[in-house]
């Protein structure tokens, strides 16, 4: 079976896209006007993309109705600064919360029942909720259409809650440490069976 994106619609070839490359993360994205108004928005068009620099990548997309820019993007692009809280299952409820369609005035925060919580290195607010928080400077916007926008995000620093990350070693425990993944429609799953696989050693010629 072939499906060739020439002849589907922009719509069909993202239905086969959500639906085919999953699990993907969740980016719960806080960012702050050059008003100070704060606003939480998920998007699972979201990984981790370099070390050095520590980058991750955002997929951002234009409002629906207008073409104009969401809450995210122009934030973004005013200050310069965002937040990338990670998810998971305690706070999958509030997370899909901040997707609601709100009055650009109401706080997504206070819709969901989060709290905000200051960062160290930007003067955007996190997640006191969110199990890890990525706190980013922007790298580079690029405006790919109309209606998306490529985010490079520099990550400047990590907090995580209390348990999950050893100081001493930096590995994160997974017992500590459950996030989610989105699947398709309303759709996510939890992490199941970890599994280790070692990769062959091959002898040089």
């Amino acid at each position: 079976m072939h499906f060739d994106f020439t002849d589907l619609t922009p719509h069909a070839r993202y239905k086969l896209l959500i639906a085919t490359v999953m699990p993907r993360p969740i980016a719960l994205v806080t960012t702050q006007s050059a008003d100070g108004i704060l606003n939480a928005a998920p998007f699972s068009f979201f990984n981790i993309f370099s070390e050095d620099p520590a980058l991750a990548i955002l997929g951002l997309e234009a409002r629906r109705d207008n073409d104009g820019l969401k809450d995210t993007t122009a934030n973004i692009k005013a200050t310069g600064e965002l937040v990338i809280n990670l998810v998971d299952r305690a706070i999958a409820e509030p997370m899909a919360a901040c997707a609601a369609k709100l009055p650009p005035d109401q706080d997504e925060l206070a819709f969901a029942g989060l709290t905000p919580l200051p960062s160290v290195k930007v003067a955007v607010p996190g997640i006191e909720e969110a199990p890890l928080r990525l706190e980013c400077t922007l790298f580079e916007m690029r405006q790919i259409t109309a209606r998306r926008h490529l985010c490079l995000a520099e990550v400047q620093a990590v907090s995580a809650r209390e348990g999950i990350i050893d100081p001493a070693n930096l590995h994160v425990s997974l017992d500590r440490y459950r996030p989610i993944g989105r699947l398709m429609g309303d759709r996510y799953a939890e992490l199941g069976e970890v599994f280790a696989l070692a990769v062959p050693e091959v002898e040089a010629p």
